[in-house]
């Protein structure tokens, strides 16, 4: 399906004795984390603030950085790791800790929250070797450049990802780095930026990506689609074949970008997912948008884009380009603020403020390039130590006010466990629930009539607190997202006039088991 790139261009005082011998040097605690805020996805599910109010710490080492997550008190202690200068095979080794799980040729974030990387002085350059999430919550990475990740060759490295996410990841705030291959597949490289297997609220901004096969993926296969929540803004696209990115269902929002030679195809929207796609700029390239390689759908929605010597194939069963007139087949909901350029002056703001040493420029939303605000050092951190994500819903009343609307009306849902009811999440009797058939499933309630809701209240089965991880509230009307976020209680969302309520569970730790699902006015 795939060709390879057509053009070629060819980082307690044991610890601290070991942090020595490796290059770290400490600093005074509570200094300030990455400069600037998260943005886009980022920001929901209780924000991403990395290693923001602990430690910093310099590394010049890829051991370095190992020795100094394993110097921490526990696996979730904030910290800030500046890195300065090559991190490579020779200079990266396993260190081992209680507060860390580390391999040696890949900078491994496993099992891990609160922590910030972030090139500092004459810049970090990862070469030939990745960045690894895994397990992990809570990550910052801010001005770096990874080049020349390989899966298959020597040295390999982290699949052949610059950067890849797996396995229950939340809240990562990928800024300003430089991604780069030198080839596509069969040169050994894989995807510059990938996410798979239940990764969640990612942000990826003022990145360059470049000089590869594959840009990235959402979704390891067509059956992998509990990736969701992905925005990126302000990154240049360039000389990539396809992947830019590939998303296999979920949500993703692009935004400000700029697409330079695209090969093959671009964001490719299937299985399911939904992509909206606001003022960017298309140059160059072919098949920027739609649904490629597949027959499972995708689906986008579009507005303010520029399409500046855009090709476009003919449609068929495994390709449906977008255009040459691309239109919108979807609407998606958008939770976080965001300000828009115009698509015209977008070139030339992501020259000036995409990839690693840019001194972190970022645009106002006005087509002006501008310096960040820095971090406060008094930004308080999640405390979670797991892995999960550690946002509550929306905070209300422990019991909303009002008349309970879901009793009287209807239900449905996806397929539930032997023995359950849909009709017991709406019968005011705690003692009775509904339970999906496995760890995540869809339970709705129905009006004959449009109603208005401001307010869901989910209610968990006695024994079952904590059970529900993930979810969505979506208006079943629509398919629109209202809300989302993790852990039942209270759910506020702006006042919507709908026949039906679906809450979606698309994460938990357990089986979960909904004792009422309550609406309010």
């Amino acid at each position: 399906m795939q060709r390879s790139v057509a053009l070629r261009l060819s980082a307690a005082s044991a610890a601290m004795a070991v942090a020595a011998g490796v290059g770290v040097v400490l600093s005074m605690p509570e200094a300030s984390a990455a400069t600037g805020t998260a943005t886009g996805f980022a920001t929901q599910n209780g924000g991403t603030t990395g290693g923001a109010g602990g430690q910093t710490v310099r590394a010049t080492t890829g051991t370095a950085i190992h020795a100094a997550l394993c110097g921490r008190a526990s696996s979730s202690t904030p910290i800030t790791i500046e890195v300065e200068g090559t991190i490579n095979h020779a200079n990266t080794a396993k260190v081992s800790g209680t507060s860390c799980n580390t391999a040696a040729g890949v900078i491994e974030l496993k099992q891990i929250s609160n922590v910030t990387i972030v090139g500092v002085g004459s810049g970090a350059v990862f070469d030939q070797l990745g960045i690894h999430i895994r397990e992990a919550s809570n990550i910052i990475i801010q001005n770096v450049t990874i080049k020349n990740v390989k899966k298959s060759g020597s040295p390999t490295s982290n699949g052949g990802d610059a950067i890849g996410m797996e396995s229950g990841v939340r809240n990562v705030w990928v800024d300003h780095a430089s991604l780069e291959a030198s080839g596509g597949e069969s040169e050994g490289f894989d995807g510059l930026f990938d996410m798979k297997d239940n990764t969640q609220y990612v942000t990826l901004s003022y990145s360059t990506l470049r000089n590869s096969g594959r840009g990235g993926l959402i979704g390891s296969s067509e059956s992998d689609v509990s990736n969701s929540y992905i925005t990126f803004h302000h990154n240049l696209y360039q000389n990539i074949d396809s992947r830019a990115p590939l998303l296999r269902g979920g949500v993703a929002h692009m935004y400000n970008n700029h697409y330079v030679s695209l090969n093959e195809s671009g964001i490719n929207s299937r299985a399911g997912a939904r992509a909206k796609v606001d003022n960017n700029y298309f140059e160059d390239s072919k098949d920027v948008l739609g649904t490629f390689y597949t027959d499972a759908a995708g689906y986008w929605q579009v507005g303010g884009n520029v399409f500046d010597n855009v090709t476009w194939s003919a449609p068929g069963t495994d390709n449906k380009p977008a255009g040459p007139n691309p239109q919108s087949n979807t609407t998606v909901s958008i939770p976080y603020a965001y300000t828009l350029d115009s698509a015209a002056c977008v070139p030339d703001v992501v020259s000036r403020t995409a990839g690693a040493g840019k001194g972190l420029q970022v645009s106002n939303g006005s087509c002006t390039v501008q310096s960040p605000t820095p971090t406060p050092s008094t930004s308080t951190p999640p405390t979670s130590s797991t892995p999960t994500p550690t946002a509550s819903p929306t905070s209300g009343p422990s019991q909303p006010s009002g008349t309970n609307l879901s009793i009287g009306a209807g239900s449905d849902g996806s397929s539930k466990a032997d023995g359950t009811s849909y009709g017991n999440v709406r019968d005011g009797v705690l003692n009775t629930y509904w339970s999906p058939a496995g760890s995540t499933g869809a339970i709705s309630i129905k009006w004959g009539s449009a109603t208005s809701v401001s307010k869901v209240n989910i209610r968990e089965a006695a024994g079952s607190a904590g059970v529900i991880g993930a979810w969505k509230v979506i208006n079943a009307d629509t398919g629109a997202v209202l809300t989302s976020g993790s852990g039942a209680g209270v759910i506020s969302f702006p006042r919507t006039s709908l026949s039906k309520v679906t809450f979606e569970i698309t994460g938990s730790n357990g089986t979960p088991r909904v004792a009422e699902f309550e609406t309010y006015t």
